[in-house]
């Protein structure tokens, strides 16, 4: 058996005044208003990206896809993670499972959550994937319906 690590990721994003952009969540488009950010905003991705990074000792997203280069802007958040998730097992590692909270007042989210958890198997290569919603019952941003913040926990071993 190789080294086993455990790395926590976390990303939020308000959503955005921009009609047209579309909510994506673990590479799932789901009715509702979009998230702002650079990128397509998911938060789900973006989480699960730094759960991975961190134990890897691999540079964070926001250093491996700035929001100063065009490329990225608009980019697929799976598309990042499945770069990140290649990266992760060039260095050596294979994602054992990654769990995931998602908190958000809207939209209802659990008729989705098994296609976000098969969009990030695929990715992962068939790791065991959790997703789980909460409400923040009207505390805070999110429970003010402002946003939406997503945590990921992933368990990596050495190869």
């Amino acid at each position: 058996m190789g080294a086993i690590r455990v790395g926590l990721g976390y990303d939020v994003h308000p959503f955005s005044d921009d009609g047209s952009r579309s909510l994506v969540l673990g590479g799932v488009t789901i009715d509702g208003p979009g998230l702002a950010g650079y990128s397509d905003a998911d938060a789900v991705c973006h989480a699960v990206a730094d759960a991975l990074l961190g134990p890897t000792g691999l540079p964070d997203l926001g250093e491996l896809f700035p929001a100063s280069d065009e490329r990225y802007r608009d980019a697929s958040s799976l598309e990042l993670l499945r770069n990140v998730a290649a990266r992760v097992a060039a260095a050596g590692w294979t994602v054992i499972n990654v769990d995931v909270v998602v908190n958000a007042e809207r939209p209802r989210l659990a008729p989705h959550l098994g296609a976000i958890a098969d969009h990030l198997r695929d990715v992962l290569s068939g790791a065991f994937v959790s997703v789980k919603p909460k409400r923040g019952e009207g505390i805070g941003t999110v429970g003010r319906g402002e946003g939406i913040a997503c945590w990921a926990v992933a368990l990596l071993e050495s190869h």
